[in-house]
């Protein structure tokens, strides 16, 4: 990245600091908490400046400690000796202010709701659609996220047809965010190995497919006219398609003017079904329209990494050789057992660094 976009970028700290005073004058008024909405909004817009501030900090303090060691080099030894050193540590400063300043997706910081759908491959796909939402379970608790299923299709075998699971998170730091992890599965998950229902002991390849929802907080965030849905209520079916219990229970909105259509009938009543499927719908209309301005807003050319193309492979887990591979970044390990365990860190850190340089590589281009 060249020094004049640097320097671009860092002229715009000022009014960021700006904004951060502004925003703690106003989040200590108690009018402002009144609106739980509007608090909640400027509360996460402070807590991401926070990060600005703190590198921002860090940065000034370094710049004048090492012009004034460079000043007094000459007379004194030590302090031409603090110079290399103070070099590297605002080289570091720099770099870290510099991501900081990186815009980021806005839908970062939301919960999400993740489907997993057991794609080619039949029981064998079913049972690692399974893996995959115990890989994710497990990696929300390894980050103190809350988990919560809202519909399944259980195969006969184990494993799952297809099943959605909310995650979510408290904080409101979007660099933390739920979304801003796991927004990098959506895609085809590969999967090559043995299946335990092969008696021969010969590797299949088989897949499974991830779609990732930024969740809605406020039902009022996506406003859905009445009119533009078409609800029908139906009996809830279990596995080999017997009917689960006598009442009309389960129930399929179709959203007109997209033609999205949510089915849901994990719950005993009606209503309970009718609210799970409003909340996935809402999360779907949100990424709906993110994609609508993505696709209209050229300057937001949409990252490769966060396509949200069910038939892109993104990723390859092969068992016999332990191999895990991200088709997108390149990432490359050998250590599927603790990956698919929800070690999934690594994985995805090749996936925020490749949307970072991407980001950074667009500020580039418009700063030229």
């Amino acid at each position: 990245m060249n020094t004049d976009t640097n320097a671009h970028m860092f002229d715009s700290v000022g009014t960021l600091l700006q904004e951060h005073q502004e925003l703690q004058q106003q989040l200590a008024d108690p009018d402002v908490h009144a609106d739980q909405a509007l608090a909640k909004k400027l509360g996460r817009r402070y807590a991401q400046l926070n990060g600005v501030v703190e590198a921002h900090k860090t940065w000034k303090q370094l710049t004048e400690d090492l012009e004034a060691a460079a000043e007094l080099a000459d007379e004194d030894p030590e302090f031409a000796a603090e110079v290399p050193r103070l070099q590297e540590e605002l080289e570091v400063a720099s770099d870290r202010l510099l991501r900081m300043l990186i815009p980021r997706d806005e839908n970062d910081v939301r919960n999400v709701i993740i489907e997993v759908k057991g794609g080619a491959g039949g029981d064998e796909a079913a049972l690692f659609a399974g893996d995959l939402l115990r890989m994710y379970t497990r990696y929300a608790e390894s980050k103190g996220w809350k988990t919560e299923i809202i519909s399944s299709t259980p195969s006969d075998l184990g494993g799952y047809k297809d099943v959605q699971m909310a995650i979510k998170s408290s904080t409101n730091d979007p660099a933390q965010g739920v979304h801003a992890h796991l927004k990098f599965e959506g895609g085809v998950h590969r999967v090559q190995r043995v299946p335990e229902t092969e008696s021969q002991g010969r590797i299949h390849t088989s897949a499974a497919g991830v779609l990732v929802l930024p969740e809605v907080d406020e039902p009022e965030e996506i406003e859905i006219a009445q009119n533009d849905l078409k609800i029908d209520v139906y009996r809830s079916s279990g596995p080999g398609g017997q009917s689960v219990n006598t009442t009309d229970s389960a129930v399929r909105i179709t959203h007109l003017p997209t033609g999205i259509v949510v089915a849901m009938q994990n719950e005993k009543s009606q209503l309970q079904n009718k609210e799970a499927a409003m909340r996935v719908l809402r999360s779907r209309l949100l990424a709906h329209q993110q994609e609508q301005i993505d696709a209209e807003n050229a300057e937001a050319r949409k990252s490769q990494v966060r396509t949200m193309d069910r038939s892109e492979r993104i990723r390859t887990y092969n068992f016999p050789e332990n191999r895990i591979a991200d088709h997108r970044t390149g990432y490359k390990a050998y250590n599927l057992d603790a990956v698919i365990n929800g070690d999934l860190e690594a994985v995805l850190q090749s996936c925020i660094q490749m949307e970072e340089q991407e980001r950074l590589a667009a500020l580039g281009e418009n700063a030229d």
